[in-house]
C-alpha cells in the first residue's frame, strides 16, 4: 500500500468510524485499546497501522516514548474532530460524502488487487513475452533535432526566408523563440517521436540530418521552424534493468482481466448521457468507478519509463505494455511533453 496516502485514509477512516454506533467495534479487530475517546476505544491495531503511515513503514517501538504519545494525541483529536462533523453532519454534506466514498473505494480496491495477486506471481515466461512485446512495440530511432517557435505563420516563414539566406539556426532560435529551448539554440537534444505531437514528429521524420523545414509546421504551441541535426538506433534497454517494472506491468494485465470479468458478470446500466430528470435512476453499484485522484492523460505526453509506480498503488492498472525507458539525463523535453516557454510570443 502506498504510504504516501496513509494519513489520509487513516483519518478518512477513523471518520467513517465515528459514524458507527460506539457499541460496534470493528469485528476484525481483537487488539487491546490504546486509548477511549468517550468510551469508544483507539485500538492497538490502528494505532500501530497509524505509526506505519506517518513514519514510512516503522514500528511504535522505532519512536521515543514523546513521539508515540505525540502521535496518540494526534489520532485523539482526529477523532474527536471526525465524530463532531459526524453530530453535525458533515459527513453526508457537500463534496464530503464523496470524498469518503472514494476513500473506501480505493482502500477496498487496493485490498482485494493484492488479495487477487498474492498466488498469481508472474511467472519467468510470461516476463520474457512481455519484455518481447515491449521491445517490438519500442521506437527504432532516436532524434536529435532544435526549433524555434513563434506564434504566427508569416513570422515563421520570415524566419525561414533568414535561414535560406545562410543566417545560423542557433543564433534565431535565441534571437526569435519564444520556446524556454532557445537558450540552448533551440536544441531539444535527443528524443523518440512517441514523445512528440503528432504534427512536430511527422515534419521530423521527413527531414535528413542537416535539414530544416521549408514550411512551418504547426501544432497547438504555435508555428515552428525544425531543423534535424542526426539520427541513431534506440538501444534497448537490458531484461534485468527492467524486470521489476515488467512483473508490475504483467500484474496489472492479470488484474485487469479479473475486473473485467468481473464487469461481464455484474448488470450494469448507465444513464451518464441521458437527459437529466426527477425520474432518472442512479449509477448502477456495480459499475467500474473512476480512479480516485487521478489524473487524465496529456494528449502526446511522455509514456511513464521503467520504474513508474506498481499496481496497487492507488491507481488503476493499466493494460499496456511498459515503455521505453526516457532520454538520457541532461537532454531536453520536446514540444509535446511540456509546453513551450512564458515568454512575449513575437508577431512581427
Amino acid at each position: 500500500m502506498n504510504y504516501s496516502r496513509i494519513v489520509f485514509l487513516a483519518l478518512a477512516l477513523a471518520a467513517l468510524a465515528a459514524c458507527q454506533p460506539k457499541s460496534a467495534p470493528m469485528a476484525t479487530d481483537t487488539t487491546p485499546p490504546v486509548a477511549t475517546v468517550d468510551g469508544a476505544p483507539i485500538s492497538r491495531g490502528f494505532y500501530d497501522f497509524y505509526i506505519r503511515g506517518i513514519t514510512g513503514g516503522k514500528s511504535a517501538a522505532d519512536l521515543s516514548a514523546q513521539q508515540r504519545a505525540a502521535a496518540l494525541d494526534n489520532l485523539i483529536r482526529a477523532r474527536l474532530a471526525a465524530e463532531e462533523a459526524a453530530k453535525e453532519g458533515l459527513d453526508k454534506s457537500g463534496d464530503t460524502q464523496y470524498l469518503l466514498q472514494l476513500a473506501r473505494l480505493n482502500v477496498l480496491q487496493q485490498a482485494v488487487e493484492e488479495h487477487y495477486l498474492k498466488d498469481r506471481k508472474p511467472t519467468e515466461q510470461e516476463l520474457r513475452a512481455e519484455y518481447e512485446t515491449t521491445l517490438a512495440s519500442m521506437p527504432k530511432t532516436e532524434y536529435h533535432a532544435r526549433h524555434i517557435l513563434v506564434a504566427t505563420e508569416p513570422f515563421a516563414q520570415r524566419i525561414i526566408e533568414r535561414l535560406d539566406k545562410g543566417e545560423k539556426f542557433d543564433a534565431l532560435a535565441k534571437e526569435d523563440s519564444m520556446d524556454s529551448a532557445k537558450n540552448n539554440g533551440g536544441d531539444l537534444g535527443w528524443f523518440t517521436t512517441n514523445r512528440m505531437v503528432p504534427e512536430f514528429a511527422g515534419a521530423v521524420v521527413a527531414l535528413k540530418p542537416g535539414e530544416y523545414t521549408h514550411k512551418p509546421v504547426q501544432t497547438q504551441y504555435g508555428w515552428h521552424v525544425i531543423q534535424l541535426m542526426e539520427t541513431r538506433e534506440v538501444t534497448p534497454p537490458p531484461y534485468d534493468q527492467v524486470r521489476q517494472r515488467l512483473e508490475q506491468v504483467v500484474q496489472a494485465k492479470k488484474f485487469r482481466m479479473y475486473t473485467d470479468e468481473l464487469l461481464r458478470n455484474a448488470k450494469i446500466e448507465k444513464y451518464l448521457d441521458q437527459p437529466a430528470s426527477g425520474s432518472a435512476a442512479p449509477a448502477t453499484p456495480g459499475a467500474a468507478p473512476a480512479t480516485p485522484g487521478a489524473a487524465p492523460a496529456t494528449p502526446g505526453a511522455a509514456p511513464a519509463a521503467p520504474g513508474a509506480a506498481p499496481a496497487g498503488s492507488g491507481a488503476a492498472p493499466a493494460a499496456t505494455a511498459p515503455t521505453p525507458p526516457a532520454a538520457a539525463p541532461g537532454t531536453a523535453v520536446p514540444p509535446a511533453a511540456a509546453p513551450p516557454g512564458s515568454s512575449t510570443p513575437k508577431k512581427n
